[in-house]
């Protein structure tokens, strides 16, 4: 059983938070705030209850220590955003950073530096871990986005501290993402977009049993469609997974499944040549599908409508260049219009979702994409594990 923060007595105590501002930054300003902003609700709990609060993250892959990874221009926006003064350290672990916690008073808040300036933080070294442990009293993750990985801040350290929790925001990505596999009200939807069958071939064999129907688009459909024996021209096509997107498509067959591939596309020569629109689902020779068409936005969107849940990983087509981004906006703009659940499953199709301005419409907007896909599969997230009593 997972203990919610809101079940600890954390006055007084130096509570570590462990948060994912991984967030892109430009002329060190952050660019989307969507992560800080998740994070809020938790690190505001433990402020207004008295707590000594200790923020700490990752950003990017640095090798080492690097200014332009630097949290400083997380901490301005969180600073900014609680309305109260943020202190910034200049490393995350070592002695000036334990005379910064042990100088915090009650509803105070210290951020450390980027944990992955050291690489003992993706290697969970156990000295590391220790030493980050050193710091707290109460262990809380509230970082879903990294639960995935068995490091120092999500899972070494945990298991040192005696009080651990799960912040507001690790609370709501299981309830939702937990409802899609054990409990969803039907009509249950799943969209699929992406690249890769590779990279969703576990997602797609836990929810072709368990959906109404099952739309799949991006680059992945076109792997699907040759597997159906519909010609793709030149789009691409994972060669080595043409079987397992046969057994799939054979699979929903038997079960009754509704399994809806692009009717229509939006091609080119390649992704800098003018876009062609295609009427059909066979793509021309010469042609590289890029993006849904019309058809395809028409039936995938009165699927949605019918549905009282929807789940959407993965964009619809090349959804960066204008050209090709009219599939995936307009589907975004669906699961806005639609009355059931809506859960974005973070990555690529929640910052299409961002750029859309259409967050607020959703019933809930996952912050982590990759640890989404892992807990669809039915994987033991480390991160999770860690903080279980």
């Amino acid at each position: 059983m997972l203990r919610a923060i809101d079940r600890l007595d954390v006055a007084g105590k130096r509570v570590f938070i462990r948060v994912d501002f991984n967030v892109p930054l430009a002329e060190g300003r952050v660019t989307d705030d969507a992560r800080i902003r998740a994070a809020l609700p938790t690190v505001r709990w433990a402020l207004d209850h008295g707590a000594k609060v200790i923020v700490a993250s990752h950003l990017g892959r640095p090798k080492g220590p690097d200014p332009k990874l630097s949290l400083e221009p997380a901490g301005m926006r969180l600073s900014e955003l609680l309305d109260r003064d943020v202190v910034l350290a200049d490393d995350c672990v070592g002695d000036g950073v334990k005379k910064l916690v042990f100088d915090l008073r009650e509803g105070k808040l210290l951020l450390l530096e980027n944990l992955r300036f050291h690489p003992e933080e993706e290697e969970n070294a156990p000295a590391f871990a220790q030493a980050l442990a050193s710091l707290c009293d109460v262990y809380v993750n509230d970082a879903f986005g990294t639960a995935h990985r068995a490091h120092a801040s999500t899972v070494g350290m945990a298991r040192l501290v005696p009080e651990r929790a799960a912040g507001f925001l690790m609370q709501k990505e299981l309830a939702y993402l937990g409802k899609v596999l054990k409990d969803p009200e039907k009509p249950f939807v799943a969209l699929l977009g992406g690249a890769k069958v590779s990279d969703k071939i576990k997602v797609l064999d836990q929810l072709v049993g368990r959906v109404d129907a099952l739309l799949v688009g991006g680059a992945m459909a076109y792997t699907f469609l040759r597997a159906g024996g519909v010609a793709v021209g030149k789009s691409r096509v994972e060669e080595t997974k043409i079987a397992v997107a046969a057994g799939l498509l054979d699979r929903a067959r038997k079960l009754g499944v509704r399994l809806i591939l692009p009717l229509d596309h939006v091609a080119a020569a390649d992704p800098a040549a003018p876009a062609v629109a295609v009427s059909g689902s066979a793509v021309p020779e010469g042609l590289a599908g890029f993006d849904i068409g019309p058809r395809t936005i028409e039936a995938f969107s009165a699927e949605i409508a019918r549905a009282r849940t929807v789940f959407w990983n993965g964009p619809l087509g090349l959804f960066e260049e204008e050209r090709f981004s009219a599939g995936t906006f307009a589907i975004a703009r669906a699961l806005a219009g639609c009355a059931g659940t809506t859960i974005v499953g973070g990555g690529d199709s929640a910052a299409a979702v961002a750029r859309a301005g259409l967050v607020e419409k959703m019933s809930h907007v996952s912050t982590g994409g990759g640890a989404s896909l892992e807990f669809l599969e039915g994987r033991e997230l480390p991160g999770v594990k860690a903080l279980e009593s």
